[in-house]
């Protein structure tokens, strides 16, 4: 269950990621596209949090 709402994430970060420098280089909305922007680096944070190893040798997602 867990290995699905990380793929949902990348590929959510991905979009959001992809959305804000298409808006960007739109010139639409600016403010729209930076916020966009941080939300994706919030996701992949969030990513790189959950997958790093810890000292024990395990994953934190394998100790649930």
């Amino acid at each position: 269950m867990i290995d699905w709402l990380l793929s949902i994430l990348m590929i959510a970060g991905v979009a959001l990621l992809a959305g804000g420098i298409f808006i960007l280089r739109k010139g639409t909305n600016r403010k729209q596209g930076i916020l966009m922007l941080i939300a994706s680096a919030v996701m992949f944070g969030n990513l790189a949090i959950w997958l790093a190893p810890v000292p024990e040798g395990s994953d934190p997602i394998e100790s649930r």
